[in-house]
C-alpha cells in the first residue's frame, strides 16, 4: 500500500501542478487553494461514511444536527459544500463561485475552522479548477491508515520546495521532525510548539502516539504558536485532515506567551528562525521565559533555547533545530550555555549534514533538553552524534535520512537512556557497519558520552565534532566532501567568534572613553 500510496501522490502532484501554468497565479499562491482542496476530499470522505450511518434505517426520529457530526469527530458538510456537489456542477457554472461559498458554509457550521480555510478559488479558471477536482476524486478511500494526512504532508513538502525560501518558513523536513519526535518520545501529555509552522512537528507526534497504539486525542493535548496568518491557517487546516485538534495562536512568540508556557509543558519541539535580528529586549528583559539573561547581541537564538528550556516541566523533554553557531557562540551566550548545562537540562546534541533544508544548504544542529535526567546516571553526561555522514541523497540539491537511518539514530540514544531499542540497532554505512546489539558504547567519529567537566574544558562548547573524533580514513586519507564540510563550519565558528571579539572591542573602547558602548 505505501508504493500505491506514493504512485497516488506523484499523480496528484502532476495534476495539481498544472494549476501553476493555467492559472495564472504565482508559486505562493497557489499553493493555498491546492491544500484546501485535498482537506474538502478528506473531509467529504469522513462524512459520506458518518452520514450514511445516521441516515440509515432505524435513526429517522433521531433529530440530526451539525453537532451530531462534530460528536463523531468529522467536518460537518452542508449540501452545498459537499464534494458530489461540486464535482458535478452544471457546465458553465463558475466553479470557483462554488467552491469559495463552500469554503463559508462549512466555515459557518464548524467554527474551529472559522477563518482557516482559502476562500481565493474565484481567481482560478472553471476548467482548471473543475480539473483539479475530477483528480482528488479519484483518491481511494479504502486507503490504508492516515492516507489524506499523508497526501496533505506530502504536498506540503512539494510546495514548501518548490517555493524555496519561503517555503521553508512553513514546512521543516519530515525525516528531521521524525527523528526529533522519536528521541524525545511524546506518549501523552501537554505538546507545546512555539514557532509551528504548518504542524509538522504535531502531526508526526500523533502519528508516534498511533504506532505506540495509543489514541492521539485522548493522548496530547497539542498548542502552538505561529506568527504568520496564512500559516496557522495551514496548520490548522493540516491538523483538520489528520483527525487532530489543538489550540493555535497567531503570535509573535518571542514577545508574546498566549499559552503561559512557563514550567507548564511535557514536551516542547520546534525549528524557530535562525539568527534573528532586531529583538527588541526592552520588551523582553523581564519576561519569565528567559531566566538566564538576555544576550548581549543582536541574535535571538538563545532568546528560542531559553524560551524551550523554561517552558519544560519537571519532567519535560525538549527537542529543536538550531544554527551550528550557537553550539560554540561565545560572551554572553557562553554564559547562558554554561547555565544550562550546569542546571542538567542538555541530554543530547546532534550535527546533521548540508542540505536538509529547502531554504539554505548549511548544516544544522539538533538540540535536546531533558529535565527528567537529575537524579539518573546520565545527571552529569552529555550525548554528543555526529550525524553528517548518515543521509540519504534525495536529488542533487537535497537529503533526508531514510526511516531506518532515524531508528538507528533515536536507537543511540535510547541505549544511553538506559531504554530498550525499537527495531535495528545495527546500520550498514557507505563508511563502514555500526552496530549497538551489545548497548550502547562510544564510537569514533560517530557518538560520544562526554561529562560536564569535560565539557567546561572545551570552554562549554555543544558541538558534537569537539567530542566524538573522526573515523578511521579511507585509504586515501580524507574525504574531500567531508572535509570541505568541515572547513565551512570551522569558518562559521571563526566569523562568530571575530563577531564576539569585535563587540567586546567596542564595548572596552566604550569604557575607556567614559561613554559606554560605541
Amino acid at each position: 500500500m505505501t508504493a500505491n500510496l506514493a504512485a497516488i501522490q506523484a499523480r496528484l502532484w502532476e495534476s495539481a501542478d498544472q494549476l501553476r501554468a493555467n492559472s495564472g497565479l504565482a508559486s505562493h499562491e497557489y499553493s493555498t487553494p491546492v491544500l484546501g482542496l485535498i482537506f474538502l476530499r478528506f473531509a467529504a470522505q469522513r462524512f459520506d461514511v458518518v452520514h450514511a450511518d445516521l441516515t440509515s434505517i432505524g435513526s429517522g426520529r433521531r433529530t440530526i444536527t451539525p453537532e451530531t457530526y462534530h460528536a463523531r469527530g468529522v467536518v460537518y458538510l452542508p449540501e452545498r459544500a459537499r464534494y458530489d456537489h461540486l464535482l458535478h456542477l452544471p457546465e458553465g457554472e463558475h466553479v470557483g463561485a462554488h467552491v469559495d461559498d463552500a469554503m463559508r458554509a462549512i466555515e459557518a457550521d464548524n467554527l474551529d475552522l472559522k477563518d482557516v480555510l482559502p476562500k481565493t478559488y474565484a481567481r482560478i479558471p472553471s476548467a482548471t479548477l473543475a480539473t483539479l477536482l475530477r483528480a482528488f476524486a479519484t483518491i481511494p478511500t479504502d486507503l490504508d491508515g492516515d492516507a489524506f494526512g499523508r497526501i496533505y504532508e506530502y504536498f506540503l513538502g512539494k510546495f514548501a520546495m518548490s517555493e524555496g525560501q519561503k517555503g521553508g518558513e512553513f514546512f521543516t523536513p519530515t525525516s528531521l521532525v521524525r527523528l526529533i519526535v522519536e528521541i524525545i518520545e511524546p506518549f501523552h501529555g501537554r505538546i507545546l510548539d512555539p514557532a509551528c509552522g504548518s504542524g509538522g512537528m504535531f502531526v508526526q507526534s500523533a502519528e508516534f502516539v498511533t504506532r505506540h497504539k495509543r489514541n492521539p486525542n485522548s493522548a496530547l493535548s497539542i498548542y502552538g504558536q505561529e506568527k504568520t496568518g496564512a500559516t496557522v491557517r495551514l496548520c490548522r487546516m493540516n491538523l483538520a485532515v489528520h483527525g487532530l485538534s489543538g489550540d493555535v495562536r497567531e503570535v509573535n512568540t518571542l514577545y508574546e506567551d498566549e499559552h503561559t508556557s512557563v514550567g507548564r509543558f511535557d514536551f516542547v519541539m520546534a525549528n524557530p528562525p535562525f539568527n534573528v535580528s532586531g529583538v527588541d529586549k526592552e520588551v523582553v528583559r523581564d519576561d519569565p521565559r528567559f531566566p538566564l539573561g538576555i544576550p548581549r547581541n543582536d541574535n535571538a537564538n538563545y532568546l528560542w533555547i531559553q524560551l524551550f528550556a523554561s517552558a519544560l516541566n519537571a519532567q519535560g523533554r525538549a527537542g529543536f533545530v538550531m544554527a551550528n553557531s550557537a553550539s560554540d557562540a561565545r560572551s554572553s551566550e557562553q554564559e547562558i550555555r554554561r547555565q544550562l548545562l550546569e542546571e542538567r537540562v542538555v541530554d543530547v546534541m546532534i550535527s546533521v549534514g548540508p542540505n536538509f533544508f529547502f531554504t539554505v544548504t548549511l548544516p544544522c544542529t539538533l538540540w535536546f533538553f531533558d529535565r527528567g535526567k537529575r537524579g539518573t546516571a546520565r545527571e552529569d553526561q552529555v550525548l554528543f552524534i555526529d550525524a553528517r555522514q548518515i543521509f540519504r541523497q534525495i536529488d542533487r540539491a537535497h537529503r533526508d535520512f531514510t526511516p531506518e537511518q532515524v531508528e538507528f539514530i533515536a536507537n543511540i540514544v535510547r541505549l544511553y537512556r538506559g531504554e530498550q531499542p525499537e527495531g535495528s540497532v545495527t546500520l550498514d554505512h557507505a563508511h563502514g557497519t555500526f552496530d549497538f546489539s551489545e548497548g550502547y558504547e562510544d564510537v569514533a567519529g560517530l557518538c560520544r558520552v562526554a561529562t560536564l567537566a569535560e565539557i567546561e574544558e572545551q570552554g562549554w562548547s555543544l558541538n558534537p565534532g569537539r567530542y566524538v573524533g573522526v573515523a578511521a580514513r579511507a585509504e586515501l586519507g580524507f574525504d574531500f566532501n567531508d572535509r570541505l564540510e568541515e572547513l565551512h563550519l570551522e569558518l562559521e565558528l571563526l566569523n562568530a567568534d571575530a563577531r564576539d571579539l569585535e563587540e567586546s572591542i567596542r564595548t572596552n573602547l566604550g569604557v575607556i572613553l567614559g561613554g559606554g558602548a560605541v
